[in-house]
Parts: C-alpha cells; structure tokens; sequence
C-alpha cells in the first residue's frame, strides 16, 4: 500500500506519531542520558508540539472538503516552517568556528523572569555558544540537523496531504 494514497486523517495521524515520537525521544535523551536542551532546543520542542498538535487537530476533524483539508496543510506546513528556521539557525551556530561564536547566553528560566517574551525570544535566537556544542548525533548529523530534516519532511508531508487531490466517492 502507497503511503502517499493514504487518506487524510491516516497521513496526519501519523504526522501526530511522529512528532509525538520525535518530542519522546528528546525527553528521553534528557532525563536517561543527561542532554540537558540548550535554549533552540527548547523552542523546536515547543515547534513539534505546536506541529503535533495541527496533525492531530487535522486527524480528529478530518474535514471532507477540499478547502478544509488545504487548511490543515498550510497550517501544518507553516509550524513546520518556524520549526525549521529555528533549527536552521541552530545549525548555523554549531557550524560556526567556536572562535566565532560567543556563549549562548544565561539559562532560559533567567531570561523569562527579567525580560519579556519577545525579549527573550530575540535572545534566544540570536545567541551561540552552549548551543553550539555538540553532544548527540547519528549517521553523522547532530540533534538540530536531524530536526531540520523532521521538519522539512512533516512540513512538505502535512502540506502534500492537505492540497493532493482526493478521488470523490459516489455510490
């Protein structure tokens, strides 16, 4: 059976698994193997969640119309969007020359208490260091690397899924 002729709630069920998946393993890498989540780390986590929760939005719906469908898609593929432009940038700062780079800044607990969340989310985003260290990675890609891929491919995956074109069934 061809996963690209699923039906729709089927494709975004599994977009839903999969980011649950995703954020389990991150947890899981934090609490059993003691990768404490730099503060990008955090935001692509609460980028998967937002994704996850579009997915399961859509899968629970299942809207028949064509413009209901679309609607998930894009949603689904804009959360994705930001999810990947924030990992994007943390690649960025781990390719960096750690002569290049300067620290990632204070924890994120602190700059939630002194500042407000535009702030803070400026900060975060503009900060290296810590978050360029890496710690983790598989076939050669670091944790970041491999949730610019996740996002790339639940992104096009949701946006496929909402504007493909379903035959009608008439009986």
């Amino acid at each position: 059976m061809n996963p690209l002729r699923w039906s729709f709630r089927t494709q975004f069920l599994l977009g839903f698994l999969a980011c649950a998946g995703l954020l389990a393993f991150a947890i899981f890498t934090q609490l059993q193997m003691g990768l404490e989540p730099c503060p990008l780390c955090i935001y692509q986590r609460i980028a998967f969640a937002a994704l996850g929760v579009v997915f399961l939005l859509g899968a629970l719906h299942g809207p028949t119309r064509r413009g209901g469908r679309a609607g998930y898609g894009v949603l689904a593929f804009l959360a994705a969007a930001v999810g990947a432009g924030i990992a994007g940038r943390h690649v960025y700062v781990q390719l960096l020359p750690k002569d290049l780079g300067s620290s990632c800044g204070p924890p994120l607990s602190f700059l939630s208490e002194t500042m407000g969340p535009f702030e803070v989310f400026r900060t975060v985003l503009t900060g290296t260091g810590d978050c360029g260290n890496i710690d983790w990675t598989f076939l050669g890609l670091s944790m970041p690397m491999w949730s610019l891929v996740w996002f790339v491919v639940l992104g096009l995956g949701g946006l496929y899924a909402g504007l493909r074109a379903r035959k009608s069934r008439r009986i």
